[in-house]
């Protein structure tokens, strides 16, 4: 598969002598994070990240040739106990996660430009603790995931008035369930609606079938 890899850091990653980076950016409640696998601050993509070192992991990176939602589990460890609930606290389902690959130089600069190599939502965090310190692992899942999950949408008026308040298309669809008449000649009439003498329908165009 090709990537999008600036010549940079292809040139990098050609090297017998590589010093790879992995960058994870994450939304908790009281804002984002950007924090990176190195010591040390550095700066990049407008935003200043701190360095984890080896307290932070992340696990591999899976792809596959079907259409499967595959996770990662991103561990910072070396929490004090204290401030456990306070980690917790903050994680919050579904809330944005994005992590890239790349390379530093000699000089210990940032390559231009790191490749997105993740991106998907928080999932239950996982506590691991220890004596004094803990660490947690953050499930991170593929936005793919969400197709697994059941859509509550129904084909009613109520329902279509919730994308298109204006719209009529689906106004007599419960009505329609006591219809006694016959497609085609006239009938006894809709229950809280008009009578059908045809095949054709008065109801305005439906937004969804655009």
């Amino acid at each position: 598969m090709s990537r999008n890899l600036t010549s940079a850091l292809q040139a990098e990653l050609a090297k017998q002598a590589l010093a790879p980076i992995v960058l994870v950016q994450a939304q908790f409640t009281s804002g984002t994070i950007y924090v990176w696998s190195g010591v040390g601050s550095v700066s990049w993509n407008g935003q200043t990240w701190l360095g984890v070192g080896n307290l932070g992991s992340i696990s591999t990176v899976a792809e596959a040739t079907e259409v499967e939602a595959q996770g990662i589990v991103v561990k910072l460890s070396g929490i004090p106990a204290a401030l456990i609930a306070q980690v917790l606290g903050e994680c919050r389902i579904n809330a944005p996660v994005k992590v890239w690959l790349g390379a530093v130089d000699s000089a210990g600069a940032i390559i231009a430009d790191p490749y997105q190599v993740f991106g998907g939502v928080m999932d239950v965090p996982e506590i691991d603790e220890g004596g004094d310190t803990c660490s947690v692992s953050l499930h991170v899942e593929n936005r793919l995931i969400d197709l697994g999950r059941a859509r509550e949408r129904r084909w009613t008026h109520e329902d279509q008035k919730i994308d298109w308040p204006t719209d009529r298309g689906f106004e007599y669809v419960a009505s329609l369930q006591e219809w006694d008449g016959q497609w085609g000649k006239q009938g006894s009439g809709i229950p809280g609606g008009g009578t059908s003498s045809g095949g054709g329908s008065n109801a305005p165009h439906n937004p969804r079938y655009r």
